[in-house]
C-alpha cells in the first residue's frame, strides 16, 4: 500500500512544517546538551584522569570538549526558543509561527490561567523549565570564556543535572493522571528521550571530538581514545536497553497489531524508527564484537600505531554511521502524532497483570541480552589478546 493511499485513508493529520522542524530542532538540542553532559561525565572525564593519558592529548581533548559543550548551550537556547514559540502557534485555535515568535504574545501564553481540574497551569510549568533550560545553556555558553574553561569539570556537571530537568520538567502533567496507565505514560516517555539524547548525543559528540585527531593528538593518543571508546560502549548499553525497554511500552500502547505497521500512516514511519534503531544497533554491535576485541589486542601488544588507527581513524567511520541513523530517527520522530490504534479502529490500550507479567519477561530477556553482549565482548577482547613472553 503506497503512503499516498494511506494519507488519503487513515485519520492522519501531517504535521505543518514548523513543527516538524522545530520538535526535531528541539531533541537536537536535548541531545546536544544531555548527550554531551552525561558522555563527559561518565567517558571523557574519567579517560582524562587515567594514568596513561599524555598531558598533551588531554589538554586538546579539553579544549575541544569546552568547544562543544558551549556549542551545545547555543543549540539547546536556540531550539527550545524555537520549541516554545511552536507550542504557542498550536495552542488553542493556533496562530501563523512567525507571529508566535514574538517574545510578548509568548509571555502572555505562559501566564494563561489553569485550566480546569489542572493542579497547576501549563504555562507555569513551561516557565519553570524554560527558566532551567536558561540556566543549563548559559552554563554551557559560558565556557567560550578561556578563564571559565579552567573549571571544566564544574561548569560540565553542573550542567549535566539542568539539562536533563530541561526534559524531566516538561513532561509534568499539569492535570493528575487518571490512571496507572497515564501515569506510566510519561515515565516511560522519558526513559525513551533520555536513553535516546543520551545515545545519539554522546555518539556525535565523540565522533566530532576525533576529527581533528591527526592534528590535535600524539602518537600515543590511542590508549586514551581507547579507555575512551569503552567506556562509552558501556554507556550505549544502557541506553540501548532504555530505549528499547521504553518502545515496548510505547509501541503497545499505540500499535494494535502488527499489520499496522504498514496499513497505518504512524505505524508506517513508526516502522521506518523502527528499522533505523536496528541499524544503530548492527552499527554498534559492530563495534562490541569486532573494534573493540581488536583495539584491546593492539593495546595490550602495545602496537601504538594499529591503536591509533583503530581508535581515531576506523572506529569513528561506524560511529559517524550511527550519528547518520541518530539524525533520521530524529528526523522520523515529529511524524509520530496520533496512534495506529486510531487510525485502525481498535480498543484503546489497557494495562493487566497479564501485560505487565509479560512486559517483565520482555524486559529481563532483553537485560539479559544486553548483558551477554557485554560479556562476550570482554571475553573475546580477552581471547584476542596475545599470550604474555615467557621469561
Amino acid at each position: 500500500m503506497s503512503f499516498a493511499h494511506l494519507a488519503a485513508t487513515a485519520a492522519y493529520a501531517t504535521p505543518p512544517l514548523f513543527r516538524i522542524l522545530t520538535k526535531a530542532g528541539y531533541f537536537v538540542g536535548l541531545s546536544a546538551a544531555i548527550g554531551a553532559t552525561v558522555t563527559y561525565a561518565t567517558a571523557v572525564r574519567p579517560a582524562l584522569r587515567t594514568p596513561e593519558t599524555e598531558p598533551g592529548d588531554a589538554d586538546a581533548l579539553r579544549r575541544r570538549m569546552s568547544a562543544c559543550l558551549a556549542w551545545s548551550g547555543v543549540v539547546l537556547l536556540v531550539a527550545g526558543y524555537f520549541q516554545l514559540a511552536a507550542r504557542l502557534a498550536r495552542a488553542g485555535k493556533g496562530m501563523p509561527f512567525g507571529d508566535a515568535l514574538a517574545p510578548g504574545r509568548i509571555w502572555t501564553f505562559l501566564r494563561a490561567p489553569a485550566g480546569k481540574g489542572a493542579w497547576v497551569a501549563q504555562g507555569t510549568i513551561y516557565i519553570v523549565q524554560n527558566v532551567v533550560l536558561v540556566l543549563a545553556a548559559a552554563a554551557l555558553i559560558a565556557l567560550f570564556v578561556p578563564q571559565v574553561r579552567r573549571h571544566l569539570d564544574a561548569v560540565a556537571l553542573t550542567a549535566l543535572p539542568l539539562s536533563l530537568a530541561v526534559s524531566l520538567i516538561g513532561a509534568i502533567p499539569a492535570v493528575a493522571p487518571k490512571d496507572v496507565d497515564h501515569a506510566l505514560d510519561p515515565v516511560f516517555g522519558q526513559l525513551h528521550i533520555i536513553g535516546g539524547t543520551v545515545w545519539v548525543g554522546g555518539l556525535a559528540l565523540l565522533a566530532i571530538l576525533a576529527v581533528p585527531a591527526r592534528g590535535r593528538f600524539g602518537e600515543n593518543a590511542g590508549a586514551l581514545w581507547a579507555d575512551l571508546w569503552r567506556r562509552f560502549s558501556l554507556v550505549a548499553l544502557i541506553c540501548v536497553g532504555a530505549v528499547l525497554t521504553s518502545g515496548l511500552w510505547m509501541s503497545w500502547k499505540h500499535v494494535g497489531a502488527i499489520s499496522q505497521l504498514w496499513t497505518t500512516t504512524y505505524g508506517f514511519f513508526l516502522l521506518i524508527k523502527l528499522l533505523l534503531v536496528l541499524a544503530m544497533v548492527v552499527a554498534g554491535g559492530v563495534n562490541q564484537f569486532w573494534l573493540m576485541p581488536r583495539i584491546a589486542q593492539a593495546r595490550r601488544a602495545d602496537d601504538r600505531s594499529s591503536l591509533l588507527h583503530l581508535t581515531l581513524r576506523h572506529f569513528p567511520k561506524v560511529v559517524w554511521a550511527e550519528v547518520v541513523l541518530g539524525a533520521a530517527v530524529l528526523a522520523v520522530v515529529p511524524f509520530l502524532g496520533g496512534s495506529a490504534r486510531t487510525e485502525a479502529g481498535s480498543a484503546p490500550a489497557v494495562s493487566s497483570g497479564s501485560i505487565f507479567a509479560a512486559g517483565a519477561v520482555l524486559v529481563l530477556t532483553l537485560a539479559a541480552s544486553l548483558y551477554v553482549t557485554a560479556r562476550t565482548s570482554d571475553a573475546l577482547a580477552r581471547r584476542a589478546a596475545p599470550a604474555p613472553a615467557a621469561v
